[in-house]
């Protein structure tokens, strides 16, 4: 049996590089995905990518938000495995797409405004004729200094030294292109759960 993130990697590395380049495709990404669990009452982490490729933003999309018959599928194994019933509330991801920077700062300003702040976003390096990568970052922190980022990269415009002295943040995250599911994975919940922990610190 194939697992499924060992699919996935064959088709992110496809998508990100053909013929050494980044494929386009024509669709936009839609708004927003949000995986199955979240109707059951579990903790929702809100993740935005910001990617001028539309089929990035599906391939995180498929990573961070399985079909809900997979969802189900583990449900199961844990029953039969422990004797325990159906979990009723599990961790879950909320997925945004933007295809600009311009875009991508919009949609973090309402999110904060609304009380419903991201705590991630994975940022594209290049994305013409927009903002770059660090330019998006940024104008995000001078309004939003609390979310988590991750460069996306399959490029070196800049170097790795020059981007952390711009930033002023030496514990940024470079993903580079193609990425490993299991690398997307690990940032995911690793940097979603540095910014419930210190989030969770500020309310208290």
């Amino acid at each position: 049996m194939v697992n499924s993130n060992d699919k996935l990697l064959g088709q992110m590395k496809a998508t990100a590089t053909q013929g050494g380049s980044s494929r386009f495709l024509s669709q936009p990404p839609p708004a927003s995905w949000t995986g199955p669990e979240s109707a059951r009452g579990g903790e929702v982490r809100r993740v935005l990518v910001i990617d001028d490729n539309p089929a990035i933003h599906r391939d995180f999309q498929k990573l961070l938000c399985p079909d809900s018959g997979a969802a189900s599928d583990l449900d199961a194994l844990d029953a039969a495995i422990f004797g325990a019933p159906a979990a009723t509330a599990r961790t879950t991801f909320q997925v945004d797409g933007a295809c600009q920077g311009q875009e991508g700062f919009d949609k973090v300003r309402r999110m904060q405004r609304s009380g419903q702040p991201y705590a991630l976003m994975f940022v594209d390096m290049r994305m013409p004729p927009g903002w770059d990568g660090i330019e998006t970052i940024e104008r995000i922190w001078c309004e939003c200094p609390d979310v988590e980022a991750v460069i996306c990269s399959a490029y070196s415009d800049y170097s790795w030294h020059d981007v952390i002295r711009r930033l002023k943040r030496p514990e940024l995250r470079l993903l580079t292109k193609p990425f490993e599911s299991k690398d997307v994975l690990e940032l995911a919940w690793s940097l979603t759960s540095r910014w419930l922990r210190r989030s969770s610190s500020v309310r208290r």
